[in-house]
């Protein structure tokens, strides 16, 4: 395995067979040695900087049905909101103050999100804030609409590929949604100039070393600017409520992984990571993340995003507790930056 690292740190890729092989002996590595490689990578790029995104949930409205998702169209009981614009450009004014430089605008696929209500709304927090960047991860939509959003001034677009492998796709997944309409989305917004984030869940019903062999060959040849990576943690309104979790040991190991094949990527330490383990963010960056996210939707809407159970949301996860998150991550040698934070060219 180390032979395969080695050509990984020099190649920057590895054949199809050549994943499949390290992702299945994976936990044989010397992980503190692996961990320890991807943090010089960040470092290389990054410095001991860490940025940090303003989440704002904006709907937990969904029309879709997916098997793992907590606000599927199906799961009756989960509130339901959406909020409007007077209350997204509340949050982005908070954020600012506190040091915000990007406002992440996350929901589930709402109708009553139209996309020039969205639109609009970019334009809005552009107008006041224009030395921010903004992400959008609002699901799949026409070339025309991820479009229009960017001539509005979104500036990123969030759309986790969740895995590469059609069968497992559609394993996850109800039958209208398939793995080739996801990829052609993602496609279609870097070619129109968004800053791209692709991703999957880690320890996924059927997730295995072939499967995963698949997801890295597509992030070493898509190579997107962003990878959204974190643990599958069961919802228990939805139909894979009864499956087991994703460990941590496995989402630090790809953690790790992504960052050697794609050294300037922008990788999270997510919500999800720090779900499972009351150090999950730091071990992440420990591991070779550079982003975090904290929340800074409306408290009590916070509780209602249930994409999966025990979601954090408040402590070093809620935006207003950024001083503390800043000597979490300054017990770890990092300081948060007050920038965009945009993927180096």
């Amino acid at each position: 395995m180390r032979e395969l690292l080695d050509k990984l740190c020099r190649d920057r890729r590895l054949s199809r067979e050549e994943w499949r092989q390290l992702l299945a002996h994976r936990h044989s590595l010397d992980r503190q040695a692996l961990f320890d490689r991807a943090a010089a990578e960040r470092r290389a790029w990054f410095g001991d900087r860490v940025y940090v995104r303003g989440l704002i949930e904006c709907s937990n409205i969904c029309k879709n049905n997916c098997l793992y998702c907590g606000i599927r169209r199906d799961n009756r009981r989960v509130p339901r909101y959406r909020l409007d614009r007077d209350t997204i450009l509340a949050c982005c004014e908070k954020g600012y103050g506190w040091g915000f430089r990007t406002f992440v605008l996350q929901g589930g696929e709402d109708p009553g999100l139209t996309p020039e209500w969205v639109a609009e709304t970019v334009a809005a927090i552009k107008a006041r804030w224009p030395d921010c960047a903004i992400t959008l991860s609002l699901g799949e939509f026409d070339r025309a609409v991820y479009q229009l959003w960017f001539d509005a001034g979104a500036d990123r677009y969030l759309l986790r590929h969740e895995t590469a492998d059609a069968a497992h796709y559609g394993r996850l997944h109800p039958p209208e949604l398939t793995l080739a309409h996801r990829l052609d989305c993602l496609r279609a917004l870097k070619d129109i100039g968004y800053q791209v984030g692709a991703g999957m869940m880690v320890g996924s019903p059927g997730q295995s070393a072939d499967t995963l062999a698949e997801d890295f060959c597509f992030l070493q040849d898509f190579r997107p600017h962003m990878v959204g990576l974190g643990p599958f943690i069961p919802q228990k309104d939805t139909p894979l409520a009864g499956e087991p979790a994703g460990t941590l040991e496995d989402t630090l190991i790809l953690l790790a992984l992504v960052r050697l094949t794609l050294p300037k990527v922008l990788l999270p330490a997510t919500t999800a990571l720090g779900t499972i383990h009351p150090q999950g963010r730091e071990l992440g960056i420990l591991a070779g993340a550079n982003v975090v996210m904290p929340n800074l939707s409306p408290p009590d809407t916070r509780d209602k995003y249930t994409l999966y159970d025990n979601k954090l949301s408040t402590g070093a996860e809620a935006a207003e507790h950024l001083a503390g998150l800043k000597q979490r991550l300054a017990a770890i040698g990092c300081t948060v930056a007050v920038a965009r934070g945009d993927a180096p060219q």
